[in-house]
């Protein structure tokens, strides 16, 4: 079965956006390899904020947007997921193929963490405190113990990657 990996980038106050969905705080590391973090995915879900924000980013790969307003007629690049919404993500996470790749949106790893559809929860943790925005894990949340797997360091931006299995 695939895995539902969480890889996001966070400030160091918990924050995956700024006000008004303001990502300019996200350094980019030249050491980050991006061709082969994006090769270990060929599926990306994103709430639909997260989508109309950084969607053109993940290129190359099948786009599932979770979203009750997004209409999927007029956004035929996409799939668009409205209703049953933890049921569609287990069968697409039984579908043969590559890691899926929860690529942003705080609510939406709330409920699908909550539903027990979380594998990896992997925080690039970025020096910066924003003080404000989306938050990594917003309010009510469930209580998911997490495992160490990885860990590393990226000393030119002073990024910490994290990688947890959830228990």
């Amino acid at each position: 079965m695939r895995r539902l990996r969480y890889q996001v980038a966070v400030s160091l106050d918990g924050f995956i956006a700024g006000p008004d969905d303001d990502a300019s705080w996200i350094a980019m590391d030249p050491d980050i390899d991006f061709a082969a973090l994006f090769a270990q995915f060929d599926t990306f879900l994103m709430g639909r904020r997260t989508w109309e924000v950084s969607g053109a980013m993940v290129g190359g790969g099948r786009v599932v947007i979770v979203s009750t307003t997004l209409d999927q007629v007029a956004n035929p690049s996409v799939t668009v997921f409205a209703d049953d919404v933890a049921a569609r993500v287990q069968s697409l996470k039984e579908e043969p193929g590559k890691d899926i790749w929860l690529f942003g949106g705080g609510e939406l790893f709330r409920s699908l963490l909550a539903a027990g559809l979380v594998d990896t929860v992997e925080p690039a943790i970025i020096p910066v405190l924003l003080g404000g925005g989306t938050r990594f894990l917003p309010d009510p949340a469930v209580r998911k113990g997490l495992t160490l797997t990885g860990h590393r360091v990226y000393a030119t931006t002073g990024i910490v990657l994290l990688e947890y299995a959830v228990s």
